[in-house]
């Protein structure tokens, strides 16, 4: 059975005519009649190509301002009938339907319009009702129809028909028709996520229309993919193509830097989603050699992130560094010509966008949803719960060190010393447990711990971490509080000259 169809009649009506002219073209030099409405209508006409008005074919004009224009039994007739169906084949004969090979739409920037900071009414507007419709019954009936359903799509369309004698295959069609339910449904989920923005009702719809493929997922025998537009938040320079578990470490490279991104510069190096070095101070050079003094060991093969622009002098230090990634806003020229001598070494230019503000992971048979820890410790929170209360330095040493807490994976203890990282425990079973592996590695990489700080993720239920700490000489501690037993703590303090903070705010990372 031929079904390889010839395209003798188009429906359009878009709304990005980028690359229309040339479909509109070629249908002509095929005979192809052409019906159309409203602008899209009068940009054929300028072509000096004939076109029939909708409303000829309808019998009513375009009416409501514009909002309804081809909803009629007309078009819609003669997009849906059965060309193998005897029944519809009399039916277009009975009513005077004209027989439409193709619909091209694209619809109102509905998207975009929200993006712009458009007010409500505004919003409402830009929900297409005609175009949508066209789309879903023109990719139903893909046997006999061929929908275009977005600017997308127009070379793709274009491409066939001029190498293929203005005729399609079913196969061409019911691609076009997976491609127009892609629209129509990311379409809907995208209207209804702005009427429920409040959360209203509790649904969950993601849509993303840009993906890739990803080399394989956290293990080789595991698939991988990427949904999101990378493009839109990074300009890759350089490097081989970014793995599954490099996307982890700089999505927590880039949340880690976010909580210092007015800082004095800073410079950070993560392994597994934590970091194993982060210092701040005067020139980026220095941040990046105190960043990694805090542990060479696990640098290597690292994604190195920098709140500022790497500087030649940065760079030369970061290329003796086997690495991953390097990210930063910017590059100076000499610097950027260095870091590439490594053929795949990925380096990312960050570019300023808004991040999610919700977090989404699979969970069971379904789906967790939260809102993000945006919640950044400053010194408005801290309630000082000691008598001896802490430094200037200290303070400031406590909110470095709280900062990095938070994008640390629980149980965990963050040891710091005049803004660098000196070791953290992560990801313990046990406080206790995460505040010794802490210990051990600053002293196996050679730290003073005297008059450094602490900070922990979550409450102490007893006395027995800062009595720890306090026996190394950690000097303060910063911690949510919260524990029936924090007077157990506190008393300790007291009677040690350690100096505590309570927050009030946990930031648990599992």
């Amino acid at each position: 059975m031929n079904t390889t169809k010839t395209i003798k009649s188009a429906l359009i009506s878009v709304f990005d005519k980028t690359g229309l002219d040339a479909i509109v073209k070629k249908l002509h030099q095929h005979n192809v009649t052409i019906y159309s409405t409203g602008g899209t209508e009068e940009f054929i006409k300028n072509l000096g190509i004939p076109v029939v008005p909708v409303e000829d074919v309808t019998s009513y004009p375009s009416i409501l301002g514009g909002r309804v224009k081809t909803l009629h039994p007309k078009v819609f007739g003669g997009i849906l009938n059965r060309q193998d169906n005897e029944t519809d084949v009399q039916q277009m004969q009975e009513f005077d339907i004209p027989q439409i090979d193709v619909v091209i739409v694209d619809l109102y920037p509905f998207e975009k319009t929200v993006a712009s900071g458009a007010n409500d009414a505004d919003v409402i507007e830009k929900i297409d009702i005609g175009g949508i419709s066209l789309i879903r019954a023109a990719a139903k009936n893909f046997k006999d129809t061929v929908i275009v359903p977005s600017v997308n799509e127009y070379a793709l369309f274009l491409d066939i028909i001029s190498n293929n004698n203005g005729q399609t295959t079913l196969e061409q069609r019911k691609v076009f028709a997976t491609k127009a339910f892609n629209v129509s449904s990311h379409y809907d989920s995208a209207i209804f996520n702005y009427f429920n923005k409040n959360h209203e009702e509790a649904v969950l719809k993601i849509s993303e229309t840009k993906g890739d493929v990803l080399r394989y997922g956290e293990n080789p025998h595991q698939k991988g993919f990427f949904f999101g537009d990378f493009e839109k938040m990074f300009s890759k320079l350089h490097g081989k193509e970014l793995s599954y578990n490099n996307l982890l470490d700089v999505d927590a490279a880039v949340n880690l830097m976010n909580e210092f991104k007015e800082d004095a510069p800073t410079f950070a190096i993560l392994k597994h989603n934590n970091a194993c070095g982060i210092a701040t101070r005067k020139t980026m050079k220095e941040a990046y050699l105190d960043a990694l003094a805090g542990d060479p060991t696990s640098a290597f093969g690292g994604v190195l992130i920098a709140n500022g622009k790497i500087d030649l002098a940065t760079a030369e230090e970061i290329n003796k560094l086997f690495c991953e990634v390097v990210i930063a806003p910017s590059f100076d020229d000499n610097a950027l010509d260095l870091l590439e001598e490594k053929k795949n070494r990925i380096i990312l230019v960050q570019k300023h966008i808004d991040l999610p503000v919700t977090s989404v992971r699979s969970c069971l048979n379904g789906v967790l949803v939260q809102d993000k820890d945006l919640v950044t410790d400053t010194e408005a929170h801290l309630k000082t719960a000691t008598k001896n209360e802490p430094s200037k330095q200290e303070i400031d040493d406590l909110l470095f060190a709280s900062k990095i807490c938070k994008h640390t994976k629980s149980n965990t203890i963050v040891l710091a010393k005049s803004k660098q990282l000196l070791a953290s425990g992560t990801g313990q079973t046990s406080r206790v447990d995460a505040l010794n592996q802490a210990i051990h590695k600053a002293l196996s990489f050679g730290f003073d711990l005297k008059g450094a700080v602490m900070a922990s993720d979550a409450f102490f239920p007893f006395p027995d971490c800062v009595e720890i700490a306090n026996k190394v000489g950690i000097s303060s501690v910063i911690q949510p509080g919260g524990s029936i037993k924090d007077e157990l703590s506190v008393n300790y303090c007291n009677e040690n000259n350690v100096s505590m903070v309570f927050t009030g705010i946990r930031h648990f990372k599992h």
